[in-house]
């Protein structure tokens, strides 16, 4: 059973925290995903579960056997570096049997595997080439091979799709995906990307200086943001700064009420957050919301399938508007005045004096069901 196990662990460089007392738990033939913005921690997490990092404090575990000590060779993991670190004089056959040469295996065995692997690809009509002649897409799909033909415990993917295209990244994140289900690798992928992290993830762990600030479902993470960070990096939130005047009123600090369905003490500071696809947008007010306000269309984004509206609320306040594409018919002009409309339970409030809230004992679980 290949469960991996993070237990408090940590890096320092010097008086630099890169990570901090990170528990996870990923299930055996579970995908997780690493997500969090450049320098948050995620990628040292991986290198350091990989081997290539030494952590300065906790315990990695895989199958419940430690791993702190072993060197990368010996821990079972399958690596796929961003540079797909492919050897450039190697063809695709040499490139895949490379692992399993360093093992020693029985050339037989290694030629079975190179063509199952390349096979679980659909590269193997491509496998006396160098690397050279392939696409992007084709040579990340080699990296994945030659990782999956020592066939790890656990699959470690480094920010895999960086480098290519962004119709290509749809293709091949499909084809990553499948392969790990129809393999059930335990798999732990590091991306900025929350697309990808949200289309490819059984669970993503978001990380922010260092620290997991919040495990969960895609919806645990988009629906229930932990705090204010997941709420801005995982979808796009719009936030209003104020205090809570009484329970379930919201005051901005530009002077509007608002209604939420937070349980807050009156008088706390705190950020009202909004999702964009959450507001209705009419040209009169909305009486049939539990909020209705008047503003001006100050910017218009067109984005192909929808529509990003900037309204300024009051002086101090804006709020970003998604509309389908299909409205574009009636759409308000820059400077129109419209009224914007939202659902009390649409506001999320995050006080500013509050912790991270995330509880590592919670979260230490595998797959839900």
């Amino acid at each position: 059973m290949a469960r991996l196990e993070l237990e408090g662990l940590s890096k320092h460089y010097g008086a630099v925290v890169a990570v901090a007392d990170v528990t996870l738990e990923v299930a055996d033939g579970e995908f997780l995903v690493l997500l969090g913005p450049s320098g948050c921690g995620k990628t040292t997490t991986l290198r350091m579960i990989a081997g290539f990092v030494e952590p300065s404090a906790g315990a990695i575990r895989l199958g419940g056997k430690a791993l702190n000590h072993l060197p990368p060779w010996k821990r079972s993991a399958g690596l796929v570096f961003q540079s797909y670190a492919l050897f450039p004089h190697l063809t695709v056959g040499q490139n895949v049997a490379f692992g399993l040469e360093m093992r020693k295996l029985p050339q037989g065995e290694i030629s079975a595997r190179v063509e199952e692997a390349l096979r679980l690809v659909r590269l193997e009509h491509l496998e006396g080439r160098l690397p050279r002649q392939l696409s992007g897409g084709q040579q990340q799909r080699v990296a994945l091979a030659r990782a999956i033909a020592i066939r790890p415990d656990v699959l470690l993917l480094d920010e895999p799709l960086s480098n290519l295209d962004a119709k290509l990244r749809v293709e091949v994140r499909v084809e990553i995906r499948r392969l790990q289900r129809s393999l059930g690798l335990t798999t732990v992928m590091v991306t900025h990307d929350q697309e990808e992290a949200l289309t490819m993830a059984d669970r993503l762990a978001v990380m922010s200086e260092g620290r997991v600030r919040q495990v969960g479902t895609q919806r645990d993470l988009y629906e229930r943001p932990a705090d204010r960070f997941v709420a801005g990096f995982v979808g796009r939130s719009s936030f209003l700064a104020g205090k809570i005047e009484a329970p379930g009123r919201f005051r901005t600090a530009g002077g509007l009420l608002i209604r939420c369905e937070d349980d807050l003490a009156p008088g706390e500071a705190g950020l009202l957050a909004l999702r964009p696809e959450r507001l209705a947008l009419a040209n009169a007010p909305l009486p049939g919301m539990d909020n209705s306000l008047s503003g001006t269309v100050e910017f218009v984004s067109y984005l192909g399938a929808q529509l990003d509206l900037h309204v300024r609320l009051s002086e101090r306040e804006l709020v970003i508007v998604q509309m389908p594409n299909r409205a574009q018919a009636s759409l308000p002009a820059i400077g129109q005045s419209v009224h914007v409309g939202w659902a009390a339970a649409d506001g999320r409030v995050f006080l500013e004096a509050e912790a991270t809230p995330y509880n590592r004992l919670e979260h230490k679980k595998g797959r839900p069901s």
